[in-house]
């Protein structure tokens, strides 16, 4: 199966500095985007780490990836593949915490991490904050991904509603962040990937201003086309935040 793929990133319309980060290896079927915080650009700096050690790590286990893209199924071989990613980011994690516990400016800073790895017809995912990845099938959005805020865990629980969350002062509380402490809980994603699927990993600085609907018709064009078009799209809306996605499209 074949893959193109698309990054852009962008400062937005208030931010004085871009915190977030992006990375991928096309060879490897890996895209990781980043969305970091804290002061001092701390937040730059945990962003940029995170997406180059997630990078780092998972070539170093590129033979279990190339296996399963070659047709491995085997669950003890998908098994690895997911640790793989998820150690990936706890190794990313005691990264970060280490430099801010050597750099009292940086004591605190994080960020999200939301990687994709494509390898044949198989894909991961692994996911620490609100960064989102999205599945295009057959012009139908799926979310990959669940956000790790305090509005989501309330709307799982019942104790708001989805209306309610969109008002709430609390809807850019992150329950989990990579680097803010020396671990973190990862979750981990597997699922089938066929041809002519597309792919969209954002930060929250995108999706916050996109409805699920709108993104199949974007997607729809060229991963780069696609990628300008959601960039242009946020800021044209409010631009609030930076704003990364990374767009992908398979084929056979």
């Amino acid at each position: 199966m074949r893959r193109t793929a698309h990054a852009q990133t962008d400062i937005g319309r208030r931010r004085a500095a871009n915190e977030d980060a992006y990375g991928l290896d096309e060879d490897l079927g890996l895209y990781v985007v980043a969305d970091g915080m804290g002061g001092h650009a701390a937040g730059e700096i945990a962003s940029r780490e995170a997406v180059d050690a997630v990078l780092s790590n998972v070539r170093r286990e590129a033979a279990i990836v190339r296996a399963i893209a070659a047709g491995d199924r085997d669950p003890a071989t998908i098994r690895r593949a997911l640790r793989a990613l998820e150690a990936a980011v706890q190794a990313a994690t005691y990264l970060i915490f280490a430099i801010a516990e050597n750099q009292p400016d940086q004591k605190g800073m994080g960020t999200t991490v939301s990687a994709l790895l494509l390898a044949g017809e198989l894909g991961l995912t692994a996911q620490v904050g609100d960064s989102r990845v999205y599945l295009v099938r057959q012009n139908e959005t799926t979310r990959l991904t669940e956000d790790h805020t305090l509005v989501a865990w309330q709307i799982k629980r019942g104790i708001i509603s989805a209306a309610e969350a969109e008002r709430s002062p609390h809807r850019n509380v992150i329950t989990r962040a990579v680097g803010s402490r020396d671990y973190v809980q990862v979750d981990t994603g597997v699922f089938d990937v066929a041809p002519g699927d597309r792919f969209l990993v954002c930060s929250d600085g995108l999706h916050g201003y996109l409805q699920d609907a709108e993104i199949a018709p974007i997607l729809a064009a060229t991963p780069e086309d696609a990628a300008a078009r959601l960039i242009r799209l946020a800021n044209e809306r409010g631009g609030r935040d930076n704003i990364t996605a990374i767009v992908v499209a398979t084929s056979s």
